[in-house]
């Protein structure tokens, strides 16, 4: 068994002081813990009490246990999950579990490992926004791990392996679109999409695409909306499961609508599918975007996603005066700084003021 004990600074001046213990059979580390303290007293007596118990006759074996794959602690952290998983980071947890590092054991896995996972994924021709987004994704079940379940995963190994990775350009932030439909692309659109709901059974993507646009909802939160989360005479809806970093679900916020939104709500109202199903759209988002992305391409428009319209519903408040709270009020952004981006953008009327965006009678 050997123990090591190395103090380091951190950005914020405090001393971090570390100690790793190994345990080693015919050369090959068979088992490895690692804690951090804040002072290296501390550091020392935790080292000689968990040596001591670690050098116990069955010690290893009943370290098994509380030590597994990193595999298997994905699956109990999916599990032990109460609200219902988003697709992307279900997606991301799955494949990070056929990864080489997930057939380690907790106790075995430092900054270097975690390290070589982004650059793996990397040389798997990910983007540095996507590897960031796997990192994020992991980190978020090493945060948890020891205090949840006693598994000796080290955080603050990933938030190193998370600096390097960073520092390297391995990982790096989302790029922030810019893109905006144009009045001639949104005109090619809704008219591929009016001639298509001639069929009944047709996804309403005409009033879908004008909706996003005008309250400034996202393509999953359309399909939640209830007719019941609808104040008419406030001009107010429900947004159901609002998107936010920590509460995916039963995040629900009032909002307000802009007069064209409630307009469209009004239209739906009368529509016997809405009046049985009690959705405004009673579609699925992957419906919706499909329906979206297959007109895009057959009408030759280049680099167009479902999500640009919120940017330009937003974009056009900012445009017809709106000051940040009142905008803030219809997208429903948590502060006002995410919305600092649009602060460039100078007064120039309603961009829809002339457009013809009303289904044909």
């Amino acid at each position: 068994m050997s123990v090591s004990i190395v103090e380091r600074r951190r950005r914020d001046g405090s001393v971090a002081v570390t100690v790793q213990i190994r345990i080693r059979q015919k050369g090959r580390v068979i088992h490895s813990e690692v804690e951090t303290f804040e002072r290296r007293n501390l550091a020392e007596a935790w080292a000689t009490k968990r040596s001591s118990i670690l050098a116990k006759p069955g010690a290893l074996d009943r370290l098994q246990l509380t030590d597994p794959p990193l595999c298997e602690v994905i699956d109990t952290y999916t599990g032990s999950m109460r609200k219902t998983m988003g697709k992307t980071k279900a997606q991301v947890l799955g494949t990070l579990k056929e990864t080489k590092l997930a057939k380690k054991r907790c106790s075995e896995i430092g900054s270097t490992d975690l390290l070589a996972l982004a650059n793996e994924l990397a040389a798997r021709g990910a983007q540095p926004q996507t590897v960031g987004n796997y990192m994020s994704h992991l980190a978020s079940i090493f945060k948890i791990a020891k205090p949840a379940w006693g598994y000796p995963l080290d955080y603050q190994a990933m938030q190193d392996a998370r600096e390097v990775a960073k520092h390297q350009g391995v990982t790096a932030r989302s790029n922030q679109r810019d893109r905006r439909p144009t009045l001639d692309e949104l005109g090619s659109l809704l008219a591929h999409f009016r001639r298509r709901e001639q069929d009944p059974r047709v996804t309403p993507m005409s009033l879908i695409t004008m909706f996003a646009i005008f309250s400034t909802r996202r393509q999953e939160e359309i399909t939640r909306i209830q007719t019941s989360d609808l104040n008419e005479a406030t001009s107010e809806i429900m947004v159901r499961d609002l998107k936010h970093p920590g509460e995916k679900i039963g995040n629900n916020v009032m909002t307000q609508l802009p007069p064209e939104a409630l307009r469209i709500i009004k239209l739906r109202l009368a529509n016997p599918r809405v009046q049985h199903t009690g959705r405004l759209f009673p579609y699925s988002s992957d419906a919706i975007s499909r329906a979206f992305t297959d007109a895009c391409t057959l009408l030759g428009i280049k680099d167009l996603h479902f999500h640009d319209l919120r940017h330009d519903g937003i974009s056009r408040l900012f445009e017809m005066g709106w000051n940040i709270p009142n905008v803030a009020m219809v997208s429903a952004h948590r502060t006002w700084t995410s919305l600092k981006r649009y602060t460039h953008i100078r007064q120039a009327g309603d961009k829809y003021e002339k457009f013809d965006w009303l289904p044909q009678e």
